[in-house]
């Protein structure tokens, strides 16, 4: 059986697809590999900080004030616990001067008072 001209154009018409459809499944492969995907998303994250990080100087460019006193306020916020320390040490010598002068009783709950009447009033009889 000899095959015509129409079979043998089919033939190399279906090879032609073939190829092309694979040479498709592989670029897909290649596009939606981890590697590619992960490099995608790094050079997307570049790019979107390099722009914060344009758009922040501009920002302090334009309001150096509000931006210094919101740096001061943030650094405060971070070292409260050391500047705690440091405002308790130097006033220091304030609190050595409460220390000296007479404290109150504390004030007791009305049980304790009523309690301690009580004992009062039986150690009169």
């Amino acid at each position: 059986m000899t095959e015509t001209p129409q079979i043998a154009a089919a033939r190399l018409e279906v090879e032609r697809r073939r190829s092309r459809l694979i040479g498709t499944a592989h670029e897909l492969q290649e596009r939606l590999s981890p590697k590619t995907l992960a490099k995608g998303a790094w050079e997307g994250a570049k790019e979107k900080s390099a722009d914060l990080a344009e758009d922040a100087v501009d920002a302090v460019k334009a309001r150096p004030i509000a931006a210094t006193g919101v740096v001061a306020a943030i650094t405060m916020f971070l070292a409260r616990g050391p500047l705690w320390d440091l405002a308790t040490r130097l006033a220091g010598g304030v609190s050595e001067k409460r220390k000296t002068r007479k404290r109150r009783k504390p004030v007791s709950s009305k049980v304790e008072r009523a309690a301690s009447k009580a004992n009062k009033t039986e150690t009169v009889e």
